[in-house]
């Protein structure tokens, strides 16, 4: 069976194509600037085949999506004989809110769902549901399978995930923790169990997805024990460009101050903080490392903030677990910043953490990175929430 995954942003949509007969890629790409000028880039995983790299017209999702699906059946570019050959295509949607725990086949009442979060991923859940829309308006008759973010950590119990606030924002509003990144702390932590040779009963896993967003979840018995995004993915570390955790009365004092609304400051917290507004120099860690070398201080302070706070959420949650057993790195920066790494479990041997600095010069590879005595096991995991989301939409689909 071949399955496509669809990953649609509000003015991009990125694609891969699972052969999932051995669960390898054979076609990728990447729809930008829809609705402005248009860009798509489709690269096929077959010998012999083009890459198809240039500018096209997308006034909507729905003339991206068809621009994906002639590139995958066409003679020059195509790695399939005909749209029959696509079993099923997985969506990844940000948030499902407290009814999906688990990946659902798309029918109108999961679209409903979808839209009933629109206040909680307003920037996400929009342009989800419009690439669901697209695939089956070009895809009539195939099934269409979300697999969402929050799924993940609807295990968590409500000691997690409550705030300290009237109760009646839960009961008749939802407002509690939901995080993020739920499909790559899924397969992550998986993989770490797997490779340690560990049931997933009694394993107690820190997952640490750092990147331009970043996340760490607690996962105990294979299942989210708890996570550091919140309602929003705004909460927890420090990010690119999301402040992180603060003190809430913060931006009320912002508002006054710039005489703004509360939505503008919000949207300065989101896209105008994180490493961005310490450094002052980019929300990238690679810039930040460059100007760290250079001699800049607030880029250092930018990178100390980041590794501080993800170190204390890593000593939190292993207090909270009672215990750890591994802890993984993963997405961009995890995977590929070794200093990032160092510096996040710097002064964690208290509590068993040995790190390996040879093993942990390492890049975009799964690696233990832990010292072969080091009590709790440190891997380098790469993520793979595509193939999460391809492996969903197959099992829905022949259940």
């Amino acid at each position: 069976m071949k399955i496509l995954v669809i990953n649609a942003g509000s003015s991009s949509l990125k694609y891969q194509l699972f052969d999932m007969d051995n669960e390898s890629i054979i076609a990728k790409g990447l729809c930008e600037r829809i609705g402005i000028d248009g860009h798509l880039k489709h690269t096929p995983m077959v010998d012999g085949k083009p890459v198809f790299d240039e500018d096209m017209s997308f006034p909507t999702h729905s003339e991206a999506i068809a621009a994906v699906l002639d590139k995958l059946v066409s003679a020059e570019y195509g790695v399939v004989s005909s749209m029959e050959e696509i079993g099923a295509v997985g969506h990844r949607v940000l948030h499902g809110g407290m009814k999906f725990t688990a990946s659902q086949l798309v029918t109108e009442e999961v679209k409903e769902a979808i839209r009933a979060c629109f206040p909680l991923g307003p920037l996400h859940n929009p342009a989800n549901l419009m690439g669901i829309e697209a695939c089956e308006k070009a895809m009539p008759g195939v099934p269409q399978i979300a697999v969402f973010d929050t799924a993940f950590h609807q295990t968590m119990p409500a000691s997690s995930y409550m705030y300290a606030i009237p109760y009646k924002y839960y009961e008749e509003n939802q407002v509690r923790r939901y995080g993020f990144h739920g499909t790559s702390h899924r397969y992550v932590s998986a993989e770490a169990i797997r490779v340690m040779g560990l049931e997933a009963e009694g394993s107690k896993i820190i997952t640490c997805h750092l990147g331009n967003g970043s996340s760490l979840a607690a996962v105990k018995d294979g299942k989210c024990f708890d996570t550091s995004m919140g309602l929003t993915p705004l909460e927890g570390v420090p990010m690119g460009t999301r402040s992180g955790d603060l003190d809430p009365a913060v931006v009320e004092f912002i508002t006054n101050l710039e005489g703004c609304t509360v939505s503008e400051t919000l949207t300065m917290l989101n896209k105008k903080s994180g490493v961005l507004a310490v450094s002052g120099v980019s929300s990238d860690f690679r810039d930040l490392d460059n100007a760290v070398a250079e001699g800049n201080e607030r880029a250092k302070l930018a990178l100390d903030m980041f590794n501080y706070n993800v170190k204390k959420y890593i000593g939190s949650y292993a207090a909270a677990m009672g215990g750890v057993d591994g802890i993984v790195f993963t997405a961009g920066v995890g995977e590929n910043s070794a200093s990032v790494r160092e510096a996040c479990l710097e002064g964690l041997e208290y509590m068993g953490v040995k790190l390996d600095k040879e093993a942990n010069n390492c890049r975009g590879k799964l690696q233990k990175i832990s010292a072969e005595d080091s009590k709790v096991q440190v891997y380098v995991i790469p993520t793979n929430e595509e193939l999460v989301i391809a492996r969903d939409a197959k099992e829905i689909v022949e259940a």
